[in-house]
């Protein structure tokens, strides 16, 4: 099992930035990647940003060049650095993981809002 973290969600002015933290507990050798998926009111969960136990990197077309993605050295805290947000990346952000046999856990989630 394993157990997820998140912090560092709030509210700011269109333009400005965030970064959001999540701290994994458990069994953390099994984490094959670690990925933030954010839910906007009304609508589904959508992948933001992943990054696998090598280093690599995906993310969702709309935070590409804006968003960062990055683990922590001890390889179980994975950050999200949010520049230039917009009012359409407000919601609901959540971390999740997947491990070696293929279980998906998430975290509690972190409110963003972002104003005009």
């Amino acid at each position: 099992q394993v157990q997820l973290v998140e912090s560092g969600g709030g509210s700011v002015q269109a333009g400005g930035s965030l970064r959001l933290s999540c701290a994994a507990s458990g069994s953390i050798f099994r984490i094959n990647r670690m990925g933030w998926y954010g839910q906007a009111p009304g609508k589904q969960r959508e992948l933001v940003a992943e990054i696998t136990s090598s280093g690599s990197t995906n993310y969702a077309d709309s935070v590409k060049g804006r968003f960062a993605i990055s683990r922590g050295n001890a390889k179980n805290t994975v950050y999200l650095q949010m520049n230039s947000l917009k009012p359409e990346d407000t919601g609901v952000y959540y971390c999740n993981a997947v491990d070696s046999l293929s279980r998906t856990y998430w975290g509690q989630g972190t409110q963003v809002t972002v104003s005009s």
